[in-house]
């Protein structure tokens, strides 16, 4: 029987930086949900739940059993998933959603309960500047780039996303986020600019690996879930208030 609470989370970043690490990580996640799964009615992962995902036409990339049968028992269960797509696993085309009744987020949803109105996006491309990734990502979305890369052989293209990853900041242990301050942070720049066109009470999102509840104009908040590599951070909302959490302090 399906409970009331909303819960957010999103950066596993699975599969990084090897195997073994990943795997005490998977077990950790897998711990949270079977606890979240007594209270909750709906779960949002808000992206980059792998750190790489590519769905060729007849397999998919080996591995996070464990997640995956969790999601379908929570699924299975009456527990309403949403999935984003992240920056690291946008080529999803509906096998997680096939399996396991999941409902795919391409971009930006809003979601309204009690009069508290969210909005939800991974984060990436948004706000000022990053025009550099920004153009690669409407290369990555595009139907010639994603039917391109699946001509390669699974191992290949595997290779070359894992050897990309091992580049990025959560990949390198000891790495640390700070808060540049509200004229530096593009999802705050972008909040701000965004309120002053919707209200929206809280505006949540993943991809800056920094949990952060910061009060914006009008009483809004932008809240960043952070990320499951160090921080185990997580949101959930009670139908009142959304609180930033941390999983086995």
């Amino acid at each position: 029987m399906a409970g009331s609470n909303i819960y957010f989370a999103s950066d596993f970043h699975l599969g990084i930086p090897d195997h073994a690490r990943s795997l005490v990580r998977e077990k950790k996640i897998c711990r949270w949900l079977d606890i979240i799964k007594n209270d909750a009615a709906e779960l949002y992962l808000m992206g980059d739940i792998f750190d790489f995902w590519f769905e060729y036409k007849s397999v998919v990339p080996k591995g996070f059993v464990r997640l995956l049968g969790k999601l379908a028992e929570l699924s299975d269960s009456g527990i309403k998933i949403y999935n984003f797509k992240g920056n690291h696993d946008m080529w999803q085309f509906g096998y997680l959603q096939q399996e396991m009744n999941m409902i795919l987020i391409s971009d930006e949803h809003v979601i309204e309960h009690n009069g508290i109105k969210i909005y939800l996006h991974h984060g990436d491309g948004l706000g000022p500047g990053d025009n550099g990734y920004k153009f690669l990502k409407k290369i990555f979305n595009s139907d010639a780039c994603q039917w391109l890369f699946g001509f390669l052989h699974p191992t290949i293209g595997t290779w070359i996303a894992r050897n990309s990853s091992s580049k990025s900041r959560l990949s390198k242990a000891g790495t640390e986020e700070h808060y540049l301050g509200d004229d530096k942070e593009f999802l705050t720049q972008f909040c701000i600019e965004e309120l002053k066109e919707n209200h929206y009470d809280y505006m949540i999102f993943g991809h800056r690996h920094l949990p952060l509840d910061i009060l914006l104009p009008n009483g809004s908040h932008y809240i960043n879930l952070g990320e499951w590599v160090s921080q185990f951070t997580y949101a959930v909302f009670d139908g009142k208030t959304v609180e930033l959490k941390k999983f086995e302090e």
